[in-house]
């Protein structure tokens, strides 16, 4: 029984610390900006209230992707999100936030089939060749920023960095945890 008691201790052990270092993984990559430049920048979609308005997860993701444009980071913004349950495309009201902040028509490319990250990486890069670009910086929350980074790179698109707002919630304990499992399942 003792045996049975220390191979079930070494198991949970194992497993602990490997969990345990994929988030702190997560965490570091994710609230990292090593101030790359790039072609373009994807803003991935979050909740838009019943109201219209942006979420304040996702204003502060737009107001991230703002800060990259206006800094000459990037030359053009890719927005992408669904249709959410409040009837309201995300990506249409992320470019009406971004018009609004002064942010031209012409280098906003709106990808409304954006359902899941997995479709964002595919819808964008399906627009490669028409946009011609060859750098991405990946907006989004710092736990999703790792688990995006790798699905581009499984697509065979290496140049792709990430920035986070520094917008933190009680629930990305829960977000965190999530996409530990989405990492290993996608």
């Amino acid at each position: 029984m003792k045996n049975y008691k220390l191979i079930f201790k070494i198991i949970f052990s194992i497993l602990f610390s490997w969990v345990c270092g994929h988030l702190i993984f997560i965490t570091i990559d994710g609230l990292t900006d090593k101030n790359n430049r790039a072609d373009i920048a994807v803003i991935l979609g979050n909740k838009v209230n019943e109201d219209g308005t942006l979420s304040e997860r996702l204003e502060k993701r737009m107001e991230c992707g703002l800060s990259l444009y206006h800094s000459g980071r990037v030359k053009k913004i890719l927005v992408s999100g669904g249709l959410g349950k409040e009837g309201f495309y995300e990506g249409d009201k992320m470019k009406e936030y971004l018009i609004k902040n002064n942010v031209p028509d012409s280098v906003i490319i709106l990808d409304n089939l954006g359902n899941n990250t997995l479709a964002t990486v595919n819808n964008t890069l399906k627009l490669q060749d028409s946009l011609n670009f060859q750098s991405i910086i990946v907006v989004s929350q710092y736990f999703h920023l790792t688990r995006t980074k790798m699905l581009f790179r499984k697509k065979h698109f290496e140049d792709v960095s990430s920035v986070s707002p520094k917008y933190f919630e009680i629930r990305d304990i829960y977000s965190l945890l999530r996409e530990f499992v989405a990492y290993y399942v996608e």
